[in-house]
């Protein structure tokens, strides 16, 4: 006899309909997913477009164009020299002045940067301060004048002549008037003392918005403690304000291996080389001699030494953010 099969239930009968429920469920939350991931890739394409096109784009062409022997005004094919331009920078003894010259400006003008302008922001933040808005806005305004502007301004202040600023206060005070941008001994300082006010004003606005988010509560235990204001402020602030330290000394160092418009104005880079500093050297082989593979090469060094400094940095000040 033939056995019966037995019919179909409900359950069994529906059973590919039920797994493909699942199945289309996900399809589509994959999509919702895929949509939500282009959308936010939207948002910040136009940021890593001027990325791409202005910072890794010429990078890279630096780093390739440092292989070659190649003059913008010659209409022949670059000649591959591979790191002939990387022997003859090493070898360049105004290479190594231009890199003298560019640290003792970064280790002249860094460190007060710092140092002055947390101790401005210190003084301007306390309370009950008259017209501390107004002296914020008047310490501030060197950062909003143009550089080019300022290091004219400067040049008339150190001017050799006894009709400068410089020489005059120097004359009041019974000394003798110097060469100040003639000299070359003295050339270096004063750039460092105009970059030093030119910027001055940002680390201290930086330090002053770091200084907003120190909760008060530290400072009124401190003072039930029994604590004096310079304990305070080395045991508090100082210590809460290390992010903040941090992005200054990395900025400012880079900032300041990429110091041009005021050497190039003031000094245009004399006198001799005295005040000849990397992107002086720079500007000088790739625009006014035309050697663009000796300028890519010295400016891969440069990026390469800028990494490796801020690296350094990093690991040596180890700075976290700060969670209250």
């Amino acid at each position: 006899m033939k056995q019966k099969v037995p019919a179909p239930t409900g359950t069994n009968a529906q059973s590919g309909q039920v797994c493909s429920i699942p199945r289309a469920k996900r399809h589509k939350k994959s999509i919702y997913k895929l949509a939500a991931l282009l959308e936010s890739y939207s948002f910040v394409a136009p940021a890593y477009t001027v990325f791409l096109v202005f910072i890794f784009i010429p990078v890279a062409w630096a780093f390739y164009l440092s292989l070659f022997d190649y003059s913008i005004l010659t209409v022949k094919n670059p000649d591959y020299v591979g790191l002939r331009n990387y022997v003859m920078l090493l070898r360049d003894s105004v290479f190594r002045v231009a890199t003298w010259n560019t640290i003792r400006y970064t280790a002249g003008t860094v460190p007060a940067r710092i140092v002055l302008g947390l101790a401005f922001a210190i003084l301007l933040d306390q309370k009950g301060l008259r017209g501390k808005n107004l002296l914020r806005t008047c310490y501030f305004l060197p950062v909003t004048i143009s550089m080019v502007a300022a290091s004219i301004i400067w040049s008339l202040v150190f001017n050799a002549r006894e009709v400068g600023l410089a020489n005059k206060i120097l004359a009041l005070l019974g000394m003798a008037p110097k060469g100040w941008l003639a000299d070359s001994k003295l050339a270096m300082t004063a750039v460092v003392i105009m970059s030093i006010w030119s910027e001055l004003g940002y680390c201290m606005t930086v330090y002053l918005a770091g200084l907003q988010g120190i909760p008060l509560e530290f400072y009124e235990a401190a003072d039930i403690d029994g604590a004096s204001g310079w304990h305070k402020i080395w045991c508090i602030t100082i210590p809460l304000l290390k992010p903040t330290t941090f992005f200054l000394l990395v900025t400012q160092i880079i900032g300041s291996f990429q110091v041009f418009t005021q050497t190039y104005v003031m000094t245009g880079g004399g006198p001799g080389y005295s005040t000849t500093t990397l992107i002086n050297l720079l500007y000088t082989k790739g625009f006014s001699e035309f050697r663009m593979g000796y300028a890519g090469a010295l400016a891969v060094v440069l990026f390469i030494g800028l990494l490796l400094t801020s690296w350094a940095m990093r690991r040596i000040f180890r700075a976290e953010e700060i969670i209250y």
